[in-house]
């Protein structure tokens, strides 16, 4: 199944955050990449549980801030 990326956010360690979706479905989710001194695993994250209440890194506001502009888009 094709996924359809946005990047989200890239930290200064190397680390990227990117909203995903299967093409023709409604999953859509968040996967973090580590960097590849720290391992680079891959982990991917309901968009609910990713902006769970106590989020509020970077990555949580870069994707607040695009949901909200899509939604305004709407």
């Amino acid at each position: 199944m094709a996924l359809l990326v946005r990047d989200l956010y890239h930290s200064a360690n190397g680390d990227r955050w990117q909203l995903m979706r299967e093409a023709g479905s409604e999953r859509v989710f968040v996967r973090h990449q580590a960097n590849l001194p720290s391992g680079g695993q891959v982990a991917e994250f309901a968009v609910e549980d990713f902006l769970r209440p106590d989020s509020a890194g970077p990555e949580h506001l870069a994707l607040r801030r695009y949901l909200d502009r899509e939604a305004e888009e709407g």
